[in-house]
């Protein structure tokens, strides 16, 4: 079924060329953001987007079969594209080899990593030092490496850490030198300590089983580089972790994380499948959902890179020879670190976040029944604000073989939009100073748009009780004063943080609204919303 990871990779190489500035003879030719080179509604360009050169040079170099009709083959254009692509990426950085992402002067370490690591593969993919640019290329290589070394940037992103210590080590090894050496040591030691005992890595506060998936890809081809042992000790958790994770329809991912991706990286588990066959049972999984067409879509203009260019390396890493795929048994898998309660009985499947107010998705027979990011409410105050109780944070629970019980305080949603105004005074404060701290700008970003719960008037309760077989929800809602409420309901796909990765449609989130605004209102002070279903 390898042929499924090609065929969904290569039907993204139109828009990645429609991005493109194909024209030799344009002062941006090379970018890949076609909404500063082309629309010219923004005034710099994302050093993020330069990473779509890598979606091209595998497709360049990917052989054409009956299931893999490629018409990218060895096209001349192609080749010319992708080194006007990292030749580009050179230019648009700034003096010190950093770039920015999604404000100017930002210097992004995500962006400058994900890129560097793409503009490296590609110019090795397609030979380019034998190319007169050779030497800029390598030049920017060693800044940008350079760059990336020194700087550390704010939160826990164990998938950005990982990121940087194989750019570090392609690097090392493309440009002959060992300068960076110590400093990737200290990274990977870092990495490695953000590790927790249940195999998963860090990701701001708490478990994305999505991003997980891309810092195994990243240490499993960092191990196929080095063969340390730490990294192999490490994958070996982070993969039994992550082998809980595909769902039973053979979909990924999803609100109950920690930061509400339907992330999916396969190449990682083809590298390591090669030491660890365990591996390949997950993605032998997730190619079932493939198949079925539960792939969740990334085709933006920011994000579409990622899982192509993830996609085609699975292709090109496919191990033929793999073990059976088998039922997983019955029963409940509790990690109590990361706040999710996996429970396996009778046909069902239950995903259900304890750290996100029970936010849950459940399946039967393979199929989902339901997914359910717990109960928000549209509140009028001096503008109108959301409480929602999915947000990550400290929830009573009590646990029992029949079911789950959860309460807490809802909490605001953090959807906080761009104004004139807003984009006017972040612009001012880069240009004036925020350049001198980006880091300092990035993290109140981080505190205002991601992490952190603000608490709302309004106190919940859900109880999950398995009643032979069928799965019943209780919600109840309790409030002092219900008159400022004018809408209530439960979504199948709510989030309320902004994460890049997150709000992708999938198509399990064509499930209908529950709207509870009639029993909400009129509700008499201190009285109790509930509502109460069988799945």
């Amino acid at each position: 079924m390898k042929h499924l990871f090609a065929q969904n990779a290569l039907a993204q190489i139109p828009k990645i060329l429609t991005l493109l500035d194909r024209n030799a003879h344009s002062s941006t030719y090379g970018c890949f953001d076609r909404n500063f080179w082309h629309y010219k509604i923004i005034d710099f360009p994302s050093g993020m987007a330069q990473e779509f050169v890598w979606p091209l040079a595998l497709a360049y170099t990917l052989e054409p079969t009956d299931l893999e009709p490629n018409p990218y083959h060895r096209q001349p254009a192609i080749a010319e594209w992708v080194e006007a692509g990292i030749l580009y990426a050179a230019r648009a950085a700034h003096p010190d080899g950093s770039c920015d992402d999604y404000f100017p002067f930002e210097k992004a370490a995500g962006a400058a990593a994900f890129s560097l690591l793409a503009c490296m593969e590609s110019y090795r993919l397609l030979d380019l030092g034998r190319s007169a640019n050779a030497p800029a290329m390598r030049e920017f290589f060693a800044l940008r490496a350079g760059w990336l070394a020194g700087h550390f940037e704010s939160g826990r992103l164990s998938n950005h850490a990982a990121l940087i210590v194989l750019c570090l080590e392609l690097a090392g090894r493309l440009l002959a030198t060992n300068q960076w050496d110590t400093l990737k040591e200290r990274r990977l030691t870092t990495l490695l300590s953000w590790q927790n005992e249940e195999g998963w890595f860090q990701e701001y506060e708490g478990a994305d089983p999505g991003y997980h998936t891309l810092t195994i890809a990243l240490l499993a081809q960092l191990y196929d580089l080095t063969s340390r042992p730490e990294i192999y000790a490490a994958l070996e958790k982070a993969i039994h972790f992550a082998s809980e994770f595909v769902h039973s329809d053979g979909s990924s991912g999803g609100e109950y994380t920690s930061r509400n991706t339907y992330n999916f990286f396969p190449h990682g588990f083809e590298i390591a499948g090669k030491w660890f066959p365990k591996a390949l049972e997950i993605n032998s999984r997730f190619l079932a959902g493939l198949e079925n067409g539960l792939a969740p879509c990334y085709a933006d203009d920011h994000i579409i890179g990622h899982h192509t260019w993830s996609y085609l390396l699975a292709h090109r890493h496919f191990i033929a020879e793999r073990p059976a795929v088998c039922p997983r048994p019955d029963g409940r898998v509790h990690f109590k670190n990361a706040g999710i309660v996996i429970d396996r009985r009778d046909g069902t499947e239950l995903y259900l976040a304890l750290n996100k107010g029970g936010v849950f998705k459940f399946f039967r027979d393979g199929k989902l029944v339901a997914s359910d990011t717990q109960v928000s409410l549209q509140v009028q105050e001096k503008k109108t604000r959301t409480a929602v109780a999915h947000l990550v944070g400290n929830y009573a629970v009590e646990s029992s073989d029949s079911g789950v019980t959860l309460s807490g305080k809802m909490g605001w949603a953090k959807n906080k939009g761009m104004t004139t105004f807003n984009l006017m005074v972040l612009r001012l404060i880069m240009f004036c100073g925020g350049r001198l701290q980006p880091d300092l700008v990035r993290k109140l970003l981080q505190k205002l748009l991601i992490t952190g719960k603000s608490e709302a008037p309004f106190a919940f309760r859900r109880q999950i009780r398995w009643e032979g077989g069928k799965l019943r929800v209780i919600d109840e809602v309790t409030a002092e004063d219900w008159s400022r409420v004018r809408a209530a309901g439960i979504g199948c796909s709510q989030t309320s943080i902004y994460v890049v990765m997150s709000r992708t449609f999938q198509p399990g989130q064509m499930q209908p609204w529950l709207d509870l605004t009639e029993q909400a209102r009129g509700l008499a002070p201190g009285a109790t919303l509930r509502v109460e279903r069988v799945l």
